[in-house]
């Protein structure tokens, strides 16, 4: 009987650690949101521009090919290339991309520049870039004239 009365015991013990008790059941709380940032911050998320020298020194375009974009004047149109309405350059005749470095004096009424110039270190200059094509007359074509 002892040994009847000792199991049972056991066994109560036993279900109550493997069963919650009312309690414990009641205790238990959820989250009032989900979780996973706020929807506020979506800046940054937009890709870039692509913008650049699409065309390299020695490169051959044809008449309308664009050789760079840009939103300010980094890259100034040289000979036989075209400056856009958004300052993108484009080739106006058929050849070879060359870019060359001119040293950049700025007129003595532009206060802007004149004020940056003397900014600058002693003996340092400031150079502009100026994209050229040097046209090329493609061998074996010709170009057909009006008949008259």
């Amino acid at each position: 009987m002892a040994l009847a009365a000792l199991a049972l015991r056991i066994r109560t013990a036993v279900t109550s650690l493997l069963s919650p008790s009312m309690t414990t059941a009641l205790a238990v709380r959820y989250a009032s949101k989900k979780t996973g940032g706020s929807s506020k911050n979506l800046g940054g998320k937009s890709s870039g521009r692509r913008l650049g020298i699409k065309k390299m020194e020695g490169h051959y375009v044809h008449a309308g090919n664009i050789l760079g974009t840009q939103r300010q004047l980094r890259w100034h149109p040289g000979a036989h290339v075209g400056l856009g309405k958004s300052k993108c350059l484009y080739a106006l005749e058929e050849g070879i991309v060359h870019y060359t470095k001119d040293v950049y004096v700025p007129h003595p009424r532009n206060m802007e520049a004149v004020d940056l110039i003397t900014r600058l270190p002693k003996g340092a200059v400031l150079y502009k870039t100026f994209v050229h094509v040097v046209p090329t007359k493609p061998e074996g074509t010709f170009k057909l004239v009006a008949m008259i």
